[in-house]
């Protein structure tokens, strides 16, 4: 039987749409949303609001440059497996901690530099204009930087989220849930009656991915400004 006859066949068996059951695909598709909304939550909260703040008073600009080649170099694998071994010789749960710090600490870089980078490169004018009409610089950070940097914060989001989605995958080596990566681990152990679960779990992780970056998109379309959106638009047409 070839593997794209195993991979159907797989894909054919009645337990995997369950949402009930560990081998269904809803459930596996849950827990692994579960991991990577969790980990960018906790990554936004510890980096924007401090990113926000330096970008305002316009601060350590080193650091923001530095986390961009700090996120590009940090291996995702080399990563889950040092949170693995620390939690082991530390004797804590190793099936969750070593994941979502590995999530969370691949998050951050991104997340950083994009939040630090939508608000720097608003023009200075536009900021004058509001502490010139009384605004407070909380007010200034929260109802006008934000904002307006935001299209620039998701796409930071967007790409921490689908590093996320692949992590995930991969942690299923270290972690008994392990999403849509559990079927990849899986169809290893089997060995070659295991290569249609091999595939089917690679499509799962990718058709996931794919669906992901609509929905970022959809969702950076729905709370860009208006006139931001505009404005946009109308620079990019002059540029064609």
């Amino acid at each position: 039987m070839s593997i794209i006859d195993q991979t159907i066949d797989w894909f054919g068996e009645p337990d995997r749409w369950s949402w009930t059951e560990p081998a269904g695909i809803p459930y596996r598709t849950l827990e692994h949303l579960q991991f990577s909304l969790l980990a960018l939550a906790i990554s936004a909260v510890l980096t924007i609001p401090p990113a926000l703040w330096l970008a305002h008073y316009r601060r350590a600009q080193f650091l923001a440059t530095s986390a961009v080649n700090i996120g590009r170099a940090i291996p995702s694998f080399g990563l889950v497996i040092l949170f693995w071994f620390l939690a082991s010789r530390l004797e804590v749960d190793t099936t969750f901690w070593p994941l979502m710090l590995a999530l969370v600490a691949l998050a951050l870089p991104p997340l950083f530099t994009n939040t630090y980078a939508g608000v720097i490169q608003l023009e200075q004018e536009t900021i004058d204009a509001a502490r010139g009409t009384g605004h407070r610089e909380w007010q200034i950070m929260l109802r006008l930087e934000l904002p307006l940097a935001s299209p620039v914060i998701l796409a930071g989001a967007r790409v921490a989220f689908l590093q996320l989605v692949a992590t995930v995958a991969i942690g299923a080596i270290v972690n008994d849930g392990g999403g849509l990566g559990r079927y990849i681990v899986d169809g290893f152990a089997l060995g070659d009656p295991g290569r249609g679960e091999i595939l089917a779990g690679g499509i799962a992780v990718v058709v996931l991915a794919l669906v992901c970056e609509a929905a970022f998109a959809l969702i950076t379309r729905w709370v860009t400004p208006r006139g931001l959106a505009i404005q946009t638009r109308a620079d990019a047409t002059s540029f064609s």
